[in-house]
């Protein structure tokens, strides 16, 4: 479902961005460019993401978890060029996926001579991969551990109770 849903929203980015800007490239490498980071995108940040989501206990904590996320696209330069930002926010930034997200997309779409408003005056494509695939590694050695240690806090009736209700709804 999740992917679904990203799938669907790019679309709904990526067909207006054609209309209005005229100078993305959208050859045969970009799109393979622009699967691949998707692909590794999801595989990196949907088993961290469980991670964190095996660790909220309410609603309100998953709403708490979505605003801090939304914070870091700030200085992940999505927006404005990172090397605009003070050099220990471009730290902050690299720590986290969209940067390295943003970056495969705008190396995929932008012309090479763009290239200069990035970080080492360069698109970092292996870096970006590693640095993706790591977090993958990261997230997927994590996330059965948390999963695991969440189950174990639900008693055996609650988690039927849950299992009945999604099974009741048709899921």
């Amino acid at each position: 479902m999740f992917t679904l849903t990203s799938v669907v929203s790019i679309a709904l980015l990526i067909i207006p961005g054609l209309t209005v800007a005229g100078e993305l490239d959208f050859g045969a490498r970009t799109w393979l460019l622009l699967a691949l980071v998707f692909v590794r995108g999801m595989i990196s940040t949907v088993p961290i993401s469980v991670a964190l989501g095996s660790l909220v206990k309410s609603a309100a904590q998953t709403g708490l978890l979505f605003l801090a996320s939304m914070l870091l696209i700030v200085p992940s330069g999505i927006f404005y060029p990172i090397t605009a930002l003070p050099t220990w926010l471009q730290w902050v930034g690299q720590a986290f996926a969209f940067y390295w997200l943003g970056l495969g997309a705008r190396s995929a779409m932008l012309p090479a001579e763009l290239a200069a408003a990035e970080i080492g005056g360069s698109w970092r494509t292996l870096e970006m991969f590693a640095v993706l695939g790591l977090r993958a590694v990261v997230g997927m050695v994590l996330a059965p551990i948390l999963l695991r240690r969440m189950a174990r806090r639900q008693s055996g009736s609650t988690v039927a109770a849950v299992r009945q209700r999604i099974m009741a709804k048709g899921y």
